[in-house]
Formats: structure tokens, C-alpha cells, sequence
């Protein structure tokens, strides 16, 4: 593993910031340096180029999510609290204008404009994010907690695009609230009523 400086998190934690706050074309390397109070030739030095700084917080971004998903699954065996503890994860980060949202959603609904490098990496975390959903539907529905209406990977897109709009309904009506809403249905209607 790389050891990287107190400088090179200060600007991928920026970026971060400002994509949720502005989106990829929302920001330039001179906004960074200011709050991170850097020069740009700082930034350039850890990243050539904007394609680099988002590519590694995206890559960043990814490496957070698989923890948490492995956290989820050491945590919560029963696949019911797994996809409990997954949506109570966004839950407490819908009041924090710096994690309201998930970067790489806020990133999908920018990728026309965006670069093919960062694209690729968007994509392969939806896919990731998608497998590991199918596979605690798949041990719900095995274990007879789960009644799945399709197959699971069909279930499992439609309850990650289900969570992903909450945020953005959330974000939309400038209600913290909306999210819970949204989302709470979603493990009722899955279960197989006793």
C-alpha cells in the first residue's frame, strides 16, 4: 500500500466535497487549492489532472463501500438486518451535506460528460454494489426470510435504484425525512409474512 501525505487526502476529500456539492465540472484545481489552501502546482503534483483526481476518489470511493459492505456482513448475519444496516448507513448520512449523497450516483447522472476513465470506474462500483445486493437476496430467499417477485439480480437493481432516488428525493425536498419514506418499505415487502 502507498503512503500518501496529509495533502494528498486534504485534496481527495475536497473533491469529494465539491463533487457533492457541484458535480465533476463544479470545481477546478483553483477551488481546491484555496480550501485546502495549497498551491495548484500541489495538486498537480499528486494528480496530473482532474481525470486522475476523480478516477483515484472514485477508486477511493469504492475501496470505502466493499469495507463497509464486508463490515455490514461480519456484523449482521441474517440478510435482513445486512440490507438493514445498508440503508440505515444512508440514513445517517442524508443530514450531512458531505455525505448526503453517494458520489458515484451523483457521477452517474453526469455521464455524458464525463471522461471514459472515470465512467469505468462509476460503472464498475454499480456493478459491485449490485452483486453483493444480489447475493444477500439469493441468502434471504434460500434461507426462506426473502420472497423475491424476480430474480434476484432484477431485485437487487430495483432496491439499489429504489435507495439511490430516496437520495435524491431527499436532497430534492430538502428532507431528511423523505429518505426513510422511501426506503423502510422495501425490506417489508421483500419478507415472507408468518
Amino acid at each position: 500500500m502507498t503512503n500518501h501525505s496529509n495533502t494528498y487526502y486534504e485534496i481527495l476529500n475536497c473533491a469529494r466535497t465539491l463533487i457533492i456539492a457541484g458535480g465533476y465540472n463544479g470545481f477546478s484545481y483553483a477551488d481546491i487549492a484555496e480550501f485546502v489552501g495549497i498551491r495548484k502546482a500541489s495538486i498537480h503534483h499528486h494528480f496530473p489532472t482532474k481525470v486522475d483526481l476523480v478516477r483515484t476518489l472514485v477508486l477511493q470511493y469504492r475501496e470505502e463501500a466493499e469495507a463497509g459492505m464486508g463490515e455490514i456482513e461480519r456484523h449482521c448475519p441474517a440478510p435482513e438486518d445486512q440490507l438493514r444496516a445498508y440503508m440505515g448507513y444512508w440514513q445517517s448520512c442524508i443530514g450531512d451535506a458531505t455525505k448526503a449523497y453517494c458520489v458515484c450516483a451523483l457521477l452517474a447522472t453526469q455521464i455524458p460528460v464525463l471522461p471514459q476513465e472515470v465512467v469505468i470506474e462509476v460503472r464498475t462500483h454499480f456493478q459491485a454494489l449490485s452483486a453483493w445486493l444480489t447475493s444477500v437476496l439469493e441468502r434471504g430467499s434460500q434461507q426462506g426470510c426473502f420472497i423475491l417477485s424476480g430474480d434476484a439480480r432484477s431485485e437487487a437493481e430495483a432496491f439499489m435504484a429504489t435507495v439511490h432516488g430516496a437520495m435524491l428525493s431527499a436532497r430534492a425536498y430538502g428532507d431528511p425525512e423523505m429518505f426513510g419514506v422511501i426506503t423502510l418499505p422495501l425490506i417489508d415487502r421483500l419478507l415472507i409474512k408468518q
